[in-house]
């Protein structure tokens, strides 16, 4: 299937590599480690949204902007479980489009979510550059 898509095939490495990723990042929003996981970006991160008047929306952040954002939105303390699933395309060796397909428990409430990010690898290391996801424009 990749190769139909993209031309490019992963290897084991590739994606154990990714994986191992989302691994440490997802243990970093678990924590609510806000600056771990801006540790983990390429800024200006861009993000791409739809407001609630259905108009598609991006921006750029700024390291300041994804902090203080993040912090706002990981709501500092909470109790926090996500559970996962991830689909990465691979463009190349140093790109992929991952889907994911989350949900999250936060005190006690559950919320199903999709959306995609766009990571490069730079110097052997992973890291998002894109977000994508619907329902933020407002905020963007």
């Amino acid at each position: 299937m990749t190769l139909l898509q993209t031309g490019y095939i992963p290897t084991a490495e590739d994606r154990a590599s990714l994986d191992a990723w989302f691994e440490e990042y997802d243990a970093h929003c678990t924590k609510n480690d806000v600056e771990r996981m801006a540790d983990m970006a390429v800024f200006p991160l861009n993000l791409v949204s739809d407001d609630s008047a259905g108009n598609g929306r991006s921006a750029q952040w700024d390291r300041r902007q994804f902090v203080e954002t993040m912090a706002h939105v990981m709501g500092g303390g909470q109790d926090v479980a996500f559970r996962n699933t991830r689909t990465p395309v691979f463009l190349s060796a140093s790109m992929a489009v991952v889907f994911t397909e989350s949900v999250v428990t936060a005190e006690g409430q559950t919320h199903r979510m999709h959306y995609a990010d766009v990571l490069v690898r730079r110097d052997g290391t992973w890291a998002f550059q894109t977000m994508i996801q619907s329902g933020w424009g407002d905020n963007l």
